[in-house]
């Protein structure tokens, strides 16, 4: 049964307070020696270690200053931050239709040089054309039962991804080849769609591979759909929310899985009959 979204961000604080515990466990001090160290009281030290109380910033650099661990408040400080913000609930954005959500990504896109997405079920919105985002963001639109505003969420979408043509900016993305095949839209928008991945992914600033379905005992299996912004942030998609990962260790890990996935794709010619060969299933 999938984990719930409430669920997911307590198990990432009990996550947070078991780091902690441990560390205090390899100093050797108790939670009284601890407390006294990082001056509050005992009852503090119980309310962090059992994810009852999130611990401060502070409260965490002083905790692995008193067990000589400061060289990992960094990262620990970056998994609080995670556990406690790292439900963005879809319900909530998209309270007033689809256009608030596509204005809401580009502050973040404006500071991103490095763009690193995967997807294994879509076209990236990056490289959707009008008549894709359409049909994708109508079967949104009727399953969420929002407040229609596709017209103007579609253009939105369009006039945010037209960053990839800015300079400076370079795009990595790697697609599974079944995410060409999910028709979203009609025959006459999916093969406008499939086209327009042709002229994209010859584009300078863009990378684009795909992963053949083919593909023998592969390392790494398909996955959620995710982005990773520069090094310093990752959004993974799914149905229910949009999970933003900060922590500089779950950082590297996606990091480390696109590599991979990237090393499975096909590029260039290879990539361009895949993208024919579905055109021509329409």
């Amino acid at each position: 049964m999938p984990i719930s979204p409430s669920s997911a961000a307590q198990a990432a604080r009990e996550g947070v307070a078991q780091r902690l515990r441990e560390l205090r466990s390899e100093a050797g001090i108790t939670g009284s020696e601890l407390a006294a160290r990082c001056g509050w009281t005992h009852p503090k030290t119980s309310r962090i270690e059992n994810a009852r109380t999130p611990p401060s910033p502070e409260d965490i650099r002083r905790w692995c200053e008193a067990c000589g661990a400061a060289d990992q408040a960094a990262d620990i400080i970056a998994q609080s931050h995670n556990a406690e913000a790292m439900y963005v609930e879809w319900r909530r954005k998209l309270r007033t239709g689809l256009k608030q959500l596509q204005h809401s990504y580009v502050p973040l896109f404006q500071a991103t040089s490095v763009f690193r997405i995967y997807s294994a079920t879509l076209v990236p919105g990056l490289l959707q054309t009008e008549g894709y985002a359409t049909g994708l963001m109508t079967a949104i639109t009727d399953f969420r039962e929002i407040p229609n505003d596709v017209t103007e969420a579609v253009t939105a979408r369009l006039e945010r991804s037209r960053v990839i043509h800015e300079p400076g900016r370079r795009f990595v993305m790697v697609v599974e080849e079944s995410a060409l095949y999910h028709q979203v839209a009609d025959a006459e928008a999916m093969a406008a769609q499939q086209g327009y991945l042709l002229t994209a992914g010859a584009l300078p600033a863009v990378s684009l591979g795909v992963i053949p379905k083919a593909t023998p005992a592969r390392p790494v299996w398909p996955m959620e759909t995710f982005h990773v912004y520069d090094d310093a942030l990752v959004s993974v998609e799914l149905l229910s929310a949009r999970v933003t990962v900060t922590q500089p260790s779950d950082i590297a890990l996606y990091l480390k899985a696109f590599e991979q996935l990237r090393g499975l794709a096909v590029y260039g010619a290879e990539a361009r009959t895949l993208i024919v060969k579905a055109i021509e299933t329409l």
